[in-house]
């Protein structure tokens, strides 16, 4: 639940108090909380792996935030 709050946080552009991130910072900024321990790895794979991060994009963030993502560069091999 505390992975999709923050991607939620670091995408959502209603937020006056913070500049919005396009998808690719996004995950590159929870990729760091999981390398700092403050996020769970397997958590964070499985959000990649399933595609739910590319579904929210599409669903709620605006088109021009939403750049090419290569997920394998943030997945155990």
């Amino acid at each position: 639940m505390a992975l999709a709050d923050i991607f939620e946080a670091l995408t959502a552009p209603d937020r006056p108090y913070k500049r919005t991130h396009d998808l690719s910072k996004a995950l590159d900024i929870l990729y760091e909380m999981v390398e700092s321990h403050k996020l769970d790895r397997d958590v964070f794979e499985l959000f990649l792996r399933s595609g739910v991060y590319q579904q929210f994009a599409e669903a709620f963030i605006d088109p021009s935030q939403i750049d090419s993502v290569d997920i394998q560069q943030y997945l155990r091999h």
